[in-house]
């Protein structure tokens, strides 16, 4: 049997990133029940690094040298990983999983929104225009802004956004300062996980104090974020990355919030109104518009990513 016979199918590769991203604000949930955010994020920052630990030990993988690169790590740490974990974290104290997850969507909104100011080469067209206008108007169909954001939490629905606007500032500075680095993209995401889990650990105990007892089923979620969610999920997305490339393996975007809905109204219970499915369509379609780009007659890059938008080639980038 060749190689290519013997791997599983990148489609189910894809349908298992799919769900693993898409719970993962449902074990957000279930773990700060049990847990104050910070020790969730810094749990699921500490299993996550462990799984890419052993995946670098078994590839004989290093970690990048220079300390340049790491200055830019230990950015990219905070902006991709300990910022937006522990928004999601502290956003998810007050509002639903399955709007957490929606305001995961939004990514490539700000991401588009903010590649037009900082990086002059990123074009806008009309049509991307109207999807960035397309996608907001969707965000205000999810708060339910004709009611007046009735029963929603401004603190925590706020909290969640600026985590999604994380992820585009993060991805801008790692375009600008790691593009066409010599380290692979497993070493890079392991220090940057490294470097996030240290910045957690300095961070934690100053806010929190230690449990007076570890609740079995939060722990376990925390858990199944880190090594799930966080670690062996990056693994899979840099096997689609490679094997389909970037376009289609960041389409797994799409399917996050429609998992993280059905995992919260189904799982936990959470109410569910017209306007967020409405919403989130209205989200996803928008997004899907930021992403189409005039065709070029010219050979494609061979860099680490080519927008932002195309994060799921960019070390850190697919650390959700």
């Amino acid at each position: 049997m060749t190689r290519s016979r013997s791997r599983l199918d990148w489609r189910l590769r894809f349908a298992a990133l799919s769900l693993i991203w898409g719970f993962s604000f449902l074990l957000i949930k279930v773990g700060t029940e049990g847990y104050a955010p910070f020790q969730v994020t810094l749990g699921r920052l500490v299993f996550g690094t462990a799984v890419l630990a052993v995946a670098m030990a078994v590839r004989r993988e290093r970690l990048p040298r220079g300390a340049r690169t790491w200055g830019h790590l230990t950015v990219a740490a905070f902006l991709l990983n300990a910022l937006p974990f522990s928004l999601f974290a502290y956003a998810e104290l007050t509002i639903p999983s399955t709007l957490a997850g929606i305001c995961n969507a939004t990514s490539p909104l700000w991401g588009m929104a903010l590649s037009m100011v900082a990086l002059s080469e990123d074009r806008p067209t009309r049509v991307r225009v109207a999807g960035l206008g397309l996608g907001f108007l969707g965000v205000l169909t999810v708060l339910g802004a004709w009611q007046g954001f009735s029963g929603m939490d401004a603190r925590g629905t706020g909290m969640a956004l600026l985590a999604s606007l994380c992820y585009p500032v993060g991805w801008i500075h790692i375009r600008r300062t790691l593009a066409g680095s010599p380290s692979s993209h497993l070493s890079l995401t392991g220090a940057q996980l490294l470097l996030a889990t240290a910045q957690l650990a300095v961070i934690t105990p100053l806010f929190t104090s230690i449990p007076a007892e570890l609740p079995l089923v939060p722990l376990l979620a925390v858990v199944a974020l880190g090594a799930l969610g966080t670690g062996f999920a990056v693994l899979l997305q840099y096997g689609l990355v490679a094997e389909v490339g970037p376009t289609t393996a960041q389409m797994v975007t799409y399917f996050i919030p429609v998992i993280a809905t059905a995992a919260g109204v189904l799982v936990l219970g959470e109410p569910l109104s017209w306007s967020t499915p409405v919403g989130a369509v209205i989200v996803l379609a928008g997004a899907a518009l930021t992403q189409l780009r005039p065709r070029r007659h010219e050979p494609p890059r061979a860099n680490i990513a080519e927008t932002p938008e195309r994060a799921a080639a960019v070390p850190g980038a697919a650390t959700r």
